[in-house]
């Protein structure tokens, strides 16, 4: 029997009579993947590490699904922060406000930042994606272990549970680790990889850390070409709880969400399009006014062509359409 026989009578096993076609070419694809690993005959050790990447996005995936239509916000910064510091009261007044607005809150379950947020937000309105360590970190008492805590092996799945269906991100001073997600989100929103969503970069009014690493930004990789100027649309320094939520809230006070349909962008408002809204973006955005130019398509989305490369832009649109709405 070869590889395809074993992979249909494998299919064929499962209980997909009803599955829709695009649903059994993933499964297949999955299973066609595996089967190519094993005739690779690899040593013990690929092949651990593929059942533990595929075994932490499931459990992922199950703590996840029962808060699927609740909105999701990411808090990511230090382990080291500690509860007397303004940084800790500041992630914590956040996530309060923020469910108190509806929002869950998702972080890296471990102590400081994380477990300021938490706290904030309260064991009802919390998801925790812990990461396994020799030397840290054990889940804070503020995420429910039991029905809303994930614990990964691997950095890389846990920042997919961490990103994957949250829709704002809140990043407070930390070391490597949080530099590390806050280029990850970063690349993630530039590259067209993540759903555009709002980033805030928040210190305390006094604080540097993030005024300094903009200058870095600036004079490091912008001045020498690795960045352009309008890739800072992608995230905003706050220096207050306030302005952090006024960001998130700005963000969707118009905006609901954009689709890619071939080379064809379809952009969801609150508000229907207007001819003032389309000649402000065709002025301020004009990487998109080329050929047919900004329109309205049969079902009153804005829509434009889209090459899949200038999600920046797409950022600067974004901010348009949500400039007559903002809070």
């Amino acid at each position: 029997m070869n590889s395809d026989e074993v992979i249909d009578q494998f299919l064929k096993g499962l209980d997909n009579a009803h599955l829709p076609p695009e649903r059994e070419a993933i499964l297949r694809t999955l299973v066609t993947s595996l089967v190519a690993l094993v005739a690779l005959d690899p040593d013990d050790g690929d092949l651990k590490v593929a059942a533990t990447v595929l075994d932490e996005l499931l459990d992922a995936a199950n703590v996840f699904s029962p808060w699927r239509e609740r909105p999701k916000f990411t808090v990511f910064g230090s382990a080291r922060t500690k509860p007397y510091s303004p940084l800790y009261e500041m992630a914590s007044q956040l996530s309060a406000a923020m469910a108190a607005r509806g929002w869950i809150t998702v972080s890296g379950a471990g102590p400081g930042i994380m477990e300021a947020a938490a706290r904030g937000a309260g064991r009802e309105n919390t998801l925790g994606v812990n990461v396994e360590l020799p030397f840290e970190q054990s889940a804070n008492p503020y995420v429910d272990a039991e029905t809303r805590l994930v614990e990964m092996k691997y950095f890389f799945t846990r920042k997919v549970a961490l990103t994957k269906e949250s829709i704002a991100f809140a990043i407070f001073p930390g070391g490597l680790g949080t530099l590390d997600e806050t280029f990850e989100i970063l690349t993630l929103l530039h590259t067209g990889k993540s759903t555009p969503a709002p980033v805030v970069l928040v210190d305390t009014p006094d604080g540097t850390y993030w005024s300094a690493w903009a200058d870095f930004v600036d004079g490091a990789m912008i001045k020498a070409g690795y960045l352009d100027d309008a890739d800072t649309c992608l995230f905003r320094i706050v220096r207050s709880v306030e302005d952090a939520i006024g960001e998130v809230e700005r963000f969707y006070s118009n905006f609901v969400g954009f689709a890619l349909e071939g080379s064809l962008a379809h952009v969801a408002l609150k508000q229907p399009v207007t001819p003032s809204l389309l000649d402000a973006l065709t002025r301020t955005v004009p990487a998109f006014a080329a050929g047919a130019g900004y329109r309205v398509d049969e079902s009153g989305l804005l829509t434009f062509d889209f090459d899949g490369r200038r999600y920046v832009n797409l950022r600067q649109v974004i901010d348009v359409v949500n400039a007559d709405y903002s809070v």
